[in-house]
Formats: structure tokens, C-alpha cells, sequence
């Protein structure tokens, strides 16, 4: 479990201790992670803190590779780590730009590459990635945002093909969103605006049915493909419209 500390990484981390998986917590911050691996033990549950860094692949190769020998086959990764920074136009393609894609994108596929490197050999696993409905096309103040989770969905789909042949089960997790951490720095409406408690219901769920995509709130999801069938024109006016933006 990558972006373990808090938010949907932290609720998603408990339920799964909770329902009996020894459950690896990674993330930068330190404190964060001990503590929740201390509030699983309270309860006899078991999430083992890891700090690390998704971006250094070097480091998240390492993390795979000692897992599997200290702690045995990786079952179930969530790739969940993610961070967005609003866009202008007066900074295009800024460090803000590059970090949301190394941090969305690479963080995804350092972990990926050495996860399904360890369970080829063994004809299954699962891994889920994080997406979000952002990235189903371009949304205001979301440049590099919405880019980023459209190639994380991208990916996800062109990967599937071959892991399917493998039997390595991929699945792409799309929330709306969601009350954490990040979106409380949102100055903007969120439509269907959620708990952490509800995604973590649906990401659950989600894992035991074993679809390829997790995506909610439902409403938000639907709304958002229709809007991507439309013509352009008509997708723009009506995003404008409903954004404000």
C-alpha cells in the first residue's frame, strides 16, 4: 500500500488489516505511518510501516524485493499514492507539472514493474492503481492533474492485455471526490463530495469482486463519461458551466 499515511491510503490500510492481511504501509512521512501501524496493533491488527519514496525506483525495487523474502508473496498492491498541484497559464510545464507526474505516473510504474516481475513466476496476484474520474478528460485548474490520471488509465487498460495472459489480476480504482487531506485544499465546488469512510467501502468491494474499474461516487463517474461523448463544443460549454471555472 503506497500513500498509506493518511486519507483513502490510511482508511483503505486499516480495513484490510482489519479483515486479516498483514498489510506493508509506504510513505514518506514517518510519524504518520507509526502511527497508524500502532493504532493497527492496539487492535491486534498488523500494518507494518515502511517509509519511502515512490519516486525512486531503485528504493521501491528494494522494498518489493525485501518484502517478498521477510514477509512472503505480495497478494494485493494498492498503488495509491498521488498529489495534485492547480495549474495556470502563467505556469505551463512547471516543476509543479513535472513533480504531479512523477509522483502519479512513476510512482505507479516503479512499483509495478518489480511487483509483476515476483508474481509472474507464481500465475497470479492483483495489483489496483489509484486513477481518478479527472482523468477521463481535461477538467479546469487540472492541467497536469488531469493528464496524469488520463495516462494512469490509459496504462492500466493496455496493461491489462498482457496481465491478463499471466494471471495477474490489474484493476483501476476512479473516485469522485473524496474528503481528505488534498481535496481540503480544493476553492472550488465538488460535486458528490464523499467520506473517506464511503471510498473505503467501495475500494473494498471493489478488491473482493475483482472488475476492472472501481469508480464512485456512480453518479460522478456516469456524468463524466457522458461528457466525454459529446462533441467538444458542447463538452466544453457545459464543463464551463458547471465548474464556474
Amino acid at each position: 500500500m503506497t500513500g498509506a499515511s493518511s486519507g483513502i491510503g490510511a482508511e483503505v490500510a486499516q480495513r484490510l488489516a482489519a479483515e486479516g492481511f498483514r498489510v506493508i504501509a509506504i510513505a514518506r512521512r514517518a510519524s504518520e505511518l507509526a502511527a497508524l501501524a500502532g493504532a493497527a496493533a492496539a487492535k491486534g491488527h498488523t500494518i507494518i510501516a515502511m517509509q519511502g519514496d515512490v519516486t525512486d525506483r531503485a528504493a521501491m525495487e528494494a522494498i518489493v524485493t525485501y518484502v517478498e523474502q521477510k514477509f512472503g508473496p505480495v497478494a494485493l498492491a494498492f498503488l495509491n499514492v498521488g498529489t495534485y498541484f492547480p495549474d495556470s497559464e502563467n505556469d505551463i510545464g512547471g516543476n509543479g507539472f513535472r513533480k504531479t507526474f512523477d509522483v502519479n505516473v512513476n510512482g505507479a510504474i516503479n512499483l509495478i514493474g518489480p511487483l509483476v516481475r515476483a508474481m509472474k513466476p507464481r500465475g497470479r496476484g492483483q495489483i489496483a492503481v489509484n486513477g481518478s474520474v479527472a482523468g477521463y478528460g481535461g477538467l479546469p485548474r487540472s492541467i497536469a492533474y488531469s493528464a496524469s490520471k488520463a495516462a494512469l488509465i490509459t496504462m492500466c487498460e493496455a496493461l491489462k492485455f498482457d496481465l491478463d495472459k499471466i494471471g495477474i489480476t490489474i484493476q483501476l480504482v476512479s473516485p469522485g471526490f473524496v474528503k481528505t487531506p488534498l481535496t481540503d485544499k480544493n476553492d472550488f465546488p465538488m460535486p458528490f463530495l464523499i467520506s473517506v469512510e464511503e471510498a473505503g467501502n467501495r475500494i473494498l468491494q471493489g478488491f473482493k469482486t475483482g472488475g476492472f474499474e472501481i469508480a464512485f461516487p456512480r453518479r460522478m463517474s456516469w456524468l463524466l463519461k457522458a461528457l466525454n461523448m459529446l462533441p467538444y463544443s458542447a463538452y466544453f460549454a457545459l464543463v464551463k458551466k458547471s465548474t464556474g471555472l
